[in-house]
């Protein structure tokens, strides 16, 4: 009797993917299981097999391989193939379907696991972040335990295997045909158990403290950028690697300058001759003071550029600049004599008509076709 095509078998296209595959499988085998065909339980348990056959030949790369090329004589063993699947029972096939849903694939001791990555928040001047710095850090974790290294049990003795799993991590549980594995509620998947502890981390093989560490910040970080300490996270349990610590930067405000990206941006006050005669005024940078030449009839809120004022990148590239806006600003607390020149100076502006003020006369022009727009 010829077999079945494992393709139609399972009810998929012969561009599966493993996903498809995966999915089409796990519905058959719930549709045939015994308990579920109470009334037929050897036909179901055929048509069981014939899937859990099907999917083990496509799911393999190897195996599909030759079954795509030579049929099922491509993964007959007394054909010369690689052996099919279809030996194992209903226990085999649900701990492979139904682990990770049951909490683990049922295949020996579960292993111990990482130590978790910490974070930690490093907040930093504007200086600090552009030209680098060096500090050091306390962090709260957990690290292996001194005294018993790491093992959990005191010294002189040694962890026993479990009995109840019998090293192996996990229990199986099991109703007529229908068998899953979990982890083993005695020694919570160690396979090894602890009957005379270690004093100092009471068998946690793990003790918290706080660490001392130095950090290099190189020139150029922004908030946001980390910086990855390998292996300065949380131990492992039972022996497992440590994790990372990862130092996460924050920027503080500062006083004068805000940042935006590799530039600079700040505000700088200037006087109302200034702005209207010109000269110089001093700009602060953060490797000190320079001159900046402001033109005559300058407007407030011009903005100046001072190419290489900025910030290095921290992964290279050309420096940024240092953008200053100007804003003029009016005088307050004058005395009854520069009020009268002042007076004597609009005087003399006003007389001369809106040449000198070309923005409040391109105003007055809006506002008056507004007002026209409306009577209209």
């Amino acid at each position: 009797m010829s077999k079945k095509d494992y393709y139609e078998t399972l009810g998929v296209s012969r561009d599966a993917s493993e996903a498809d595959l995966k999915k089409a499988y796990r519905r058959l085998a719930m549709k045939h299981h015994p308990d579920r065909n109470t009334d037929d339980a050897e036909a179901a348990e055929a048509k069981f097999k014939e899937a859990k056959e099907a999917h083990e030949v496509l799911s393999d790369a190897n195996k599909r391989a030759a079954y795509d090329q030579y049929g099922h004589a491509g993964v007959d063993p007394s054909m010369g193939g690689r052996p099919g699947a279809g030996a194992g029972g209903f226990e085999d096939v649900f701990g492979d379907v139904f682990g990770d849903i049951f909490g683990g694939g049922g295949r020996g001791r579960q292993r111990a696991q990482r130590g978790a990555d910490l974070q930690y928040n490093l907040e930093l001047s504007l200086e600090d972040a552009v030209f680098g710095t060096e500090v050091k850090i306390r962090v709260p974790t957990m690290v292996s335990c001194k005294t018993c290294s790491g093992s959990g049990a005191k010294e002189g003795t040694s962890a026993s295997t479990c009995t109840t799993c019998g090293g192996a991590g996990q229990v199986r549980m099991q109703q007529g045909f229908f068998a899953v594995q979990q982890t083993c509620p005695q020694c919570r998947g160690k396979g090894k158990m602890i009957s005379d502890p270690c004093p100092d981390c009471h068998g946690q093989g793990r003790k918290q403290e706080q660490k001392t560490l130095s950090v290099k910040v190189p020139a150029g970080v922004d908030t946001g950028d980390r910086i990855r300490l390998a292996n300065e996270g949380e131990a492992g349990e039972n022996g497992a690697p440590t994790g990372d610590l990862y130092v996460q930067m924050h920027v503080k405000p500062h006083d004068i300058f805000t940042r935006d990206d590799n530039d600079l941006f700040c505000e700088m006050p200037i006087s109302l001759g200034t702005a209207a005669l010109g000269g110089e005024i001093e700009v602060p940078t953060l490797n000190g003071k320079l001159r900046l030449k402001i033109p005559h009839e300058t407007q407030t809120g011009k903005l100046f550029r001072m190419r290489g004022k900025g910030v290095k990148p921290v992964r290279g590239g050309a420096t940024g600049d240092l953008l200053c806006r100007v804003n003029v600003e009016t005088p307050v607390k004058l005395s009854n004599k520069q009020k009268g020149l002042l007076k004597d100076f609009e005087k003399s502006i006003q007389e001369s008509g809106n040449k000198h003020s070309p923005q409040n006369a391109s105003w007055g022009d809006r506002m008056k076709k507004f007002f026209d727009d409306l009577k209209a």
